[in-house]
């Protein structure tokens, strides 16, 4: 087996902090910190840079390229290399250490940008590197590549369904909107009454992996199929951080947007309690030492 067999197959885990107070509800989290760079990114950019080599666009000391938070970098990196590629990615400065780390050890070279910027503006500088020397790079374009939400549409879906076959509302967020619209699509198609919500974080100081919307100057991904969306529910990096918490003393150690899908969770067992529920549980909790959201645990 190669690095790129280990990808998928995540286990679902019953999640038992809705059960006192939703004794009703099932509530289901799919580990996706179980993939080989330890979040859900792996299942698209493995996607990505596998469908660029089947079409010769990746090849002959190309460089890949693309913008990231962090954990589809790690995926960038590790799976770059594997394919013995050179990788550089635009992260914003306010990427976890842990995460750089990660992508440091796979070799990849790094150019960060102003956090107050957000993601836009990592997103805004690789097309200006890519468009300065096109020859080049193989520019990945995770927010425009139909191989992202594709990969979740032919597998995180098609697991889900399996794994919880009467599941009522599906809880995710929107970063490249990928898996939003991948995942979505797919259970749609299956049955058209799964309601299907979407976190809206708050912009300042935001959630990692989570991409503001709603403001005119606001980049739209272009794959994400907003017309999936049934819901959405504004979570803050409190109420993140707070399920995170919660959710650490059962068992489970998970980063700070799994934490927020969770609060989501919340507001819709108040309306509904006796609903089944899935959700992504996209990374672990070590990628977010360096930052605030365990510093209330020490």
């Amino acid at each position: 087996m190669g690095i790129f067999d280990l990808i998928g197959n995540t286990e679902m885990v019953s999640l038992s902090i809705f059960s006192r107070d939703y004794s009703r509800a099932r509530v289901y989290g799919k580990a996706e910190f179980m993939n080989p760079g330890g979040s859900l990114k792996d299942r698209p950019i493995a996607r990505i840079l596998s469908e660029a080599v089947k079409r010769g666009e990746l090849g002959n000391g190309k460089i890949i390229l693309d913008s990231t938070s962090g954990n589809a970098g790690i995926a960038y990196a590790m799976f770059g290399k594997a394919l013995g590629c050179e990788v550089e990615l635009v992260i914003p400065g306010n990427a976890s250490k842990e995460r750089l780390m990660r992508i440091y050890a796979h070799g990849a070279r790094v150019h960060i940008t102003d956090p107050l910027e957000g993601y836009d503006e990592a997103l805004r500088t690789v097309h200006r590197l890519y468009e300065n020397n096109p020859e080049k790079y193989y520019l990945a374009d995770q927010y425009g590549n139909d191989d992202n939400w594709l990969a979740h549409y032919e597998t995180t879906a098609v697991e889900i369904l399996r794994q919880v076959p009467d599941l009522s509302h599906f809880v995710g967020g929107i970063g490249t909107g990928g898996s939003m619209t991948g995942i979505a699509r797919r259970l749609k198609e299956k049955e058209r009454n799964i309601s299907v919500v979407s976190v809206k974080p708050e912009r300042f100081p935001g959630i990692e992996g989570l991409k503001p919307m709603g403001e005119p100057d606001d980049i739209v991904p272009d794959i994400l199929d907003e017309t999936v969306i049934d819901r959405m529910i504004e979570v803050t990096s409190h109420e993140a951080r707070d399920f995170c918490h919660r959710l650490a003393l059962t068992g489970l150690f998970v980063g700070q947007s799994s934490g927020a899908y969770l609060a989501a969770v919340e507001e819709i067992l108040v309306d509904e309690p006796k609903a089944c529920v899935v959700t992504l549980l996209n990374d672990t909790g070590e990628r977010y030492l360096s930052t605030g959201l365990w510093q209330e645990m020490e």
